[in-house]
């Protein structure tokens, strides 16, 4: 039995949830599928996965051993990359991913002058507001913005980014002064509702680092930020967003920036990568070229 491609359908079953799914993506018969599996099991000694007709599941044993199995698979495709020369120098494909406002504006400009210069890199450059899984979608390198969970993957800060309220002159004329953030409960507002965002706004007191939320009226519900930016463009009511994306429209005086002096802490914002240990050098290049270059960009954003 080839153990390293029983292992490699053990782990695309686990991850889709289904034998009939992974032979659907691996291309594999469902019998055969489903044999290497209880061979693989077999051959252990053990029982890897729960089997019903309507669920399936990993038993405790199944979850360590698919971990395991995760590891070896990465080291294996990290030799063979070796082998073909991608750690004695930069070349290959580069798969990159980026939420889709920020990678539009900030990391593809840098990944057109980085093609510029790497003639032997190409690159795919996935633009997705949801966090995508590097190990599963064999992603090289992430831009993520906001607060990191522990994991196994590396991470590179390069800056951080204001979180602001702002809404167009007209909205604030309609109303008294906006003094405090708790006033919003008297504006209709624009929220939204995404696997990212949260149902309040958040804010912190003056010269303190003691946080509040604040339960606002959402007169319209959107699902991505450029549409709720829109919106406060064109007086819907007042939004909540990172910087960068309502940067254009302040610049512009399409919106006006409220209750700075209640801004919540910073997001952060890093490259995010599987390893330093095992790293091509494709990837030590553009992360050595979009640092400094995405750090210098945030930087700017604080003004």
């Amino acid at each position: 039995m080839d153990k390293l491609q029983a292992m490699s359908m053990l782990v695309r079953v686990a991850e889709v949830g289904s034998f009939s799914a992974a032979s659907k993506e691996l291309n594999v018969p469902l019998p055969t599928l489903s044999r290497k599996v209880s061979e693989l099991e077999n051959q252990l000694g053990v029982r890897l996965l729960h089997r019903t007709t309507r669920k399936l599941s990993l038993t405790n044993s199944g979850a360590d051993y698919i971990s395991a199995c995760k590891r070896i698979i990465e080291q294996v495709e990290e030799a063979e990359r070796g082998v073909k020369g991608e750690y004695s120098e930069p070349k290959g494909e580069l798969v990159l991913t980026a939420p889709v406002m920020f990678g539009r504006l900030y990391v593809l400009p840098i990944v057109t002058e980085f093609l510029s210069l790497y003639s032997n890199i190409n690159v795919q450059l996935v633009l997705s507001d949801g966090n995508i899984n590097l190990f599963e979608n064999e992603v090289d390198m992430a831009v993520r913005i906001g607060a990191l969970p522990d994991s196994s993957m590396i991470a590179t800060q390069v800056g951080e980014i204001r979180i602001v309220t702002c809404a167009n002159q007209q909205v604030l004329d309609e109303h008294d002064t906006l003094a405090s953030p708790h006033d919003l409960t008297h504006f209709s507002c624009i929220s939204l509702n995404t696997s990212m965002t949260i149902p309040h706004w958040s804010y912190c007191l003056p010269d303190s680092e003691i946080t509040f939320n604040v339960k606002i009226l959402s007169r319209l519900t959107v699902t991505d930020s450029e549409s709720a930016v829109t919106a406060a463009i064109n007086g819907v009511g007042i939004t909540q967003q990172l910087h960068y994306q309502v940067k254009d429209a302040i610049d512009k005086g399409k919106l006006n920036i409220i209750l700075p002096d209640f801004e919540p802490p910073k997001v952060p914002v890093h490259l995010l990568y599987k390893s330093r240990k095992y790293m091509p050098q494709k990837i030590k290049s553009f992360l050595d070229f979009a640092s400094p270059r995405l750090k210098s960009r945030i930087d700017k954003l604080a003004f």
